[in-house]
């Protein structure tokens, strides 16, 4: 397993008391350097990668606040900001998920994590919110399909909130799985199990306030993991959000440490049946940060164990 980050992604601040803070990303890096991951520079994405999923005018937007950044912090949204730093953060956050598939898909590993923030599954195709700028794990699915040519990629989104933004990208694109598990009701209000994308290939399993593992294992069992094992995926991508802890601040659902350690070893089995073992995974929420640092460890030590 390969790891990517990038030192920008420390500089991406925004007012003190923020959730999403350097904090977290330095809570995560220790963890990586423990398991003895190769790190890789997360190199800038470029922008016909960015263009799969996002619109030309919200690029283009987006580089200007950049620019105003430099002298002050802007907000994009009630929640989402932007610094000097934040520019060259949010590019290699999405290079490192367009890279680290890149990796797997060469045959120089057979999975990789990617440390990177600002997160990205909230981003829509024009818009910045949920303290997400570029959708990242949308981009890297969408480069896997059209660079490398697959005819199958899922992506599983365990994060406390729905992903949105990559929902938007899987009702338009029926190569492309999408399923989520997530608290409801909660931030941003989409993901009902109604929501099943046109050609079916969206799978949404919400989950009430106070659930724990009994009611989230049970969904994924019933619901994502049948699912994805239909879709037979020639690369699965995770959006790995850790919120979902009984600890985070920001939800109220009741996962464990080890709840993160069981869904990776399925995710492997499932990539080891379907596509050599390529999982590719990209950090999303987790906002308590001795939570985030050993869920991390339960999840890499899942993915790595035997």
């Amino acid at each position: 397993m390969l790891a990517y980050t990038d030192p920008s992604m420390l500089l991406h601040d925004g007012a003190e008391g923020h959730p999403e803070h350097s904090g977290r990303l330095r809570s995560v890096l220790p963890i990586l350097e423990a398991f003895g991951l190769p790190m890789r520079p997360a190199p800038i994405a470029e922008r016909a990668a960015l263009l799969r999923v996002h619109r030309a005018s919200y690029i283009d937007g987006l580089e200007s606040a950049f620019e105003q950044a430099r002298a002050r912090m802007l907000m994009l949204d009630a929640d989402t900001y932007v610094n000097a730093h934040s520019r060259d953060a949010a590019y290699r956050a999405a290079g490192a998920c367009v890279a680290a598939v890149d990796a797997v898909m060469s045959g120089e590993a057979d999975m990789a994590f990617c440390a990177v923030r600002p997160p990205g599954h909230h981003a829509e195709p024009e818009t910045a919110m949920g303290f997400c700028i570029f959708n990242n794990v949308a981009v890297a699915a969408l480069h896997a399909l059209d660079a490398h040519g697959l005819a199958r990629v899922a992506v599983i989104d365990f994060d406390v909130h729905h992903g949105n933004g990559t929902q938007t990208i899987a009702e338009q694109e029926p190569r492309l799985f999408f399923a989520s598990t997530h608290q409801s009701p909660c931030y941003p209000g989409t993901g009902a199990a109604e929501e099943t994308g046109l050609a079916g290939n969206v799978v949404n399993a919400p989950l009430p306030p106070g659930a724990g593992s009994a009611e989230w294992r049970a969904v994924m069992e019933r619901r994502v993991l049948p699912a994805l094992d239909a879709f037979a995926p020639e690369l699965i991508l995770v959006s790995a959000g850790f919120d979902a802890h009984r600890a985070d601040p920001l939800a109220q659902l009741a996962l464990s440490e080890g709840d993160f350690a069981w869904a990776a070893q399925r995710l492997r089995a499932l990539a080891l049946q379907h596509c050599k073992g390529k999982l590719v995974s990209t950090l999303e929420g987790g906002y308590d940060l001795p939570a985030l640092a050993g869920s991390v460890q339960a999840y890499l030590g899942g993915l790595l164990r035997d």
